[in-house]
């Protein structure tokens, strides 16, 4: 699943490819929200972690997972 996070102040955008669902993604940036000073933190699909301050949140974009075509199905 792609994540997209927008941090204020930041041109670029964070993408993170994690294994987490949509819901679960949701559910830890309400608990990060919810706690004072609190943090955003994800880990992605290699491992590594993301930490924002979610007074720097300017918005999280989740994906959906996508089923990509394999192979040369195209069609002429």
């Amino acid at each position: 699943m792609e994540i997209k996070i927008g941090v204020r102040s930041v041109h670029r955008e964070l993408v993170v490819e994690t294994d987490l669902t949509a819901e679960q993604v949701e559910e830890e940036i309400r608990n990060a929200l919810a706690a004072d000073r609190g943090v955003f933190a994800l880990t992605d699909t290699k491992g590594r972690r993301v930490i924002v301050p979610t007074a720097s949140l300017g918005f999280v974009e989740i994906g959906e997972d996508e089923t990509r075509p394999v192979g040369f199905g195209g069609t002429l």
